[in-house]
């Protein structure tokens, strides 16, 4: 494999299959295999997952709603995801780790930098819910976040479309296709791939983002396996 630790960030829309709301039980059980896929050859795999198939924070102030009660909102969304991947990959025999940025004992371990690095070097996948505990950060802040504090080798963010395209494919059907491009280039490109402050603070810290389509069934064992899928984004 060519990545020994690795920081795997889910949307919460993913987790919705189909369905135009919640949690697919079927998609579930497929991210859930193909993580336990990885996990036999030896990665250690953390996992931050977001909650927009719940509830999102941006959703609710648009709406009336104050700000900071929404994020918290979206934050205990992404722990009820949390707990839904724990209980697929545990039922795929994979032993697993939820840890929350907000405290939650009854239902999830207080997040534990040191906690955390002991679980993913007994092998245990540790899913990190809570986001950053902090109102106004996003999921993809607390994915490289948490990515930086745990040393993770790369950020591997799973969503819908195949890599970065210069624009929208589903939009457009002229759309090219990134295999290769520099922090630099994605922001000169005004190219989206994860909002400016998650991508800040991967540049700053040297951490490569590789963006693929986690619904194809294999691909996740293919980027780890250094397989040209999806775009990698370096310095």
């Amino acid at each position: 494999m060519k990545y020994k630790r690795i920081l795997l960030k889910l949307s919460g829309e993913a987790l919705m299959g189909d369905r135009q709301y919640g949690i697919d039980p079927d998609r579930l059980r497929e991210y859930a295999q193909e993580i336990k896929e990885i996990t036999k050859e030896g990665v250690e795999v953390a996992i931050v997952i977001g909650g927009g198939n719940i509830f999102r924070g941006v959703a609710g102030a648009s709406n009336g709603m104050d700000r900071v009660q929404g994020d918290h909102m979206g934050m205990l969304a992404t722990v009820i995801n949390g707990l839904a991947l724990q209980s697929a990959l545990e039922n795929e025999g994979v032993p697993t780790r939820l840890q929350s940025a907000i405290k939650i004992n009854e239902v999830a371990e207080p997040f534990i930098r040191r906690r955390a690095m002991r679980h993913l070097e007994k092998g245990r996948v540790v899913i990190f819910g809570g986001g950053t505990g902090n109102p106004y950060f996003t999921t993809d802040s607390a994915a490289v976040l948490r990515a930086i504090e745990v040393e993770a080798n790369v950020i591997l963010k799973g969503t819908r479309v195949d890599g970065i395209y210069n624009t929208d494919p589903e939009k457009d059907n002229t759309a090219v296709k990134f295999d290769n491009i520099s922090f630099d280039d994605v922001l000169r490109k005004g190219l989206k791939v994860m909002d400016t402050t998650a991508f800040t603070l991967s540049q700053e810290n040297e951490l490569p983002i590789i963006v693929f389509d986690m619904n194809k069934k294999g691909n996740l064992y293919k980027v780890l396996s250094g397989e040209n899928v999806g775009t990698q984004v370096n310095l």
